[in-house]
């Protein structure tokens, strides 16, 4: 007879979702995913949620195998010594292996004033928060999005094409990991829709009211809505737990997405930290490396050693409103290229982008395992070389 094997995955977002239903591939394996909500958040489209054009949610059964069991609950703890966690309802759930999934959301906000009067949008919860301050607004009431990141040029972009008056506050620049040539077209659409973007040393901000935005030139912004689009964070579930993370609190794997401190412990999506040389946060790598922590399990399942990640890039895509966007393309080591696709070509691709990726969830669903390749990024050995020639050179002057 053959044994059974509990398998918890924690978080139900991209990564999350294409792990557990890869796992489903092996009959004897139980898995069960725990998530806050019940729901799947489409977070590449939070800003349509704000703007009034999505409302950025799917329904579990049309993106989880049927296998898979879901509980809507939050993970408080995980004992990795006794292998269950504890969740907030109060109930434990053990395991034999746990996938690490709980992705990312917005970083906590060292701006005076920006945690009290500022509308961060990083989770389904908060955009929702927001959405009837936008509409609750005047129609000329002033709109400043601070950050101008995809989710800042996004969410400007939005309110603009519904004609409110929106101010960009970028810090030091458009569009950080854009080309010159994307960031020119990217700011000519923000002029025609009419967005004022502020640039360089003078555009930090340096204070937030309940109805103003101060910045780092003097200058003082009237703001009767401040959205904050400003950096990642992740949970703190793996710190609280005991567990090795970076410093910005990913947990800290090898190449196969093992935990350095648990082997029944694999890690996947924003909050994992491989080699300590993590991965863009984005739904882009999130698909990938999904699949790839499951692959993990199942390997050590199939007494075979566990592959090293494959997950390469192909670009970023941004909307600028519903009929315009850009696909900045990438090499695959995630550094932006001279070429671009822009206009009403550029949206359709955004807008194909999000529809696939709902899709890639469906499908391995439906059929487990039928992914099979990644793109390669050979760039990645090279920075792995040069890491632990790093931590050589710094160990050698203590021997």
């Amino acid at each position: 007879m053959t044994e059974n094997t509990d398998v918890v995955v924690i978080g139900g977002g991209y990564a999350g979702v294409m792990a557990a239903n890869r796992l489903t591939q092996r009959d004897d394996v139980t898995v069960t995913l725990i998530n806050p909500r019940s729901t799947f958040v489409e977070r590449i489209r939070l800003h349509q949620l704000v703007g009034g054009s999505n409302d950025a949610v799917v329904d579990y059964p049309d993106v989880l195998g049927e296998r898979v069991r879901l509980v809507v609950d939050t993970v408080t703890r995980i004992d990795a010594a006794e292998r269950n966690v504890t969740l907030a309802s109060g109930a434990t759930v053990g395991y034999d292996y746990l996938i690490y999934a709980v992705g990312s959301g917005s970083a906590a906000p060292r701006v005076p004033g920006a945690a009290e009067f500022a509308y961060p949008i990083a989770s389904l919860e908060q955009a929702q928060r927001l959405r009837p301050v936008v509409d609750a607004a005047p129609a000329t009431a002033a709109v400043t999005v601070v950050g101008a990141g995809p989710s800042g040029i996004e969410t400007a972009a939005e309110l603009a094409q519904r004609g409110r008056t929106v101010t960009l506050v970028c810090g030091e620049v458009l569009g950080p990991y854009l080309h010159p040539r994307g960031r020119r077209s990217v700011a000519e659409r923000l002029a025609q829709l009419g967005v004022t973007v502020l640039e360089g040393v003078d555009a930090q901000v340096t204070a937030v009211t309940r109805d103003t935005v101060q910045l780092s030139g003097g200058h003082t912004l009237r703001s009767a809505v401040t959205i904050w689009t400003v950096g990642f964070g992740v949970p703190d579930l793996a710190t609280r737990s005991g567990l090795s993370t970076d410093a910005v609190g990913r947990l800290l794997t090898d190449e196969t997405l093992t935990s350095v401190d648990d082997v029944r412990i694999i890690a996947a999506g924003d909050s994992a930290a491989p080699s300590d040389l993590p991965f863009r946060m984005g739904c882009q790598s999130a698909v990938q490396l999904g699949p790839q922590a499951a692959e993990t399990v199942l390997s050590r399942l199939a007494g075979t050693q566990p592959t090293p990640i494959d997950v390469g890039f192909a670009g970023q895509c941004i909307s600028l409103g519903r009929r315009v966007g850009i696909f900045q393309f990438s090499g695959k080591d995630d550094t932006a290229k001279r070429y671009y696709l822009g206009g009403r070509p550029g949206a359709m691709l955004k807008e194909f982008i999000c529809k696939s990726t709902v899709w890639q969830l469906s499908y391995e669903a439906r059929k487990p395992g039928s992914r099979t390749w990644w793109t390669k990024d050979d760039k990645r050995q090279e920075l792995l070389r040069a890491k632990r020639g790093e931590a050589l050179a710094i160990a050698e002057p203590a021997a």
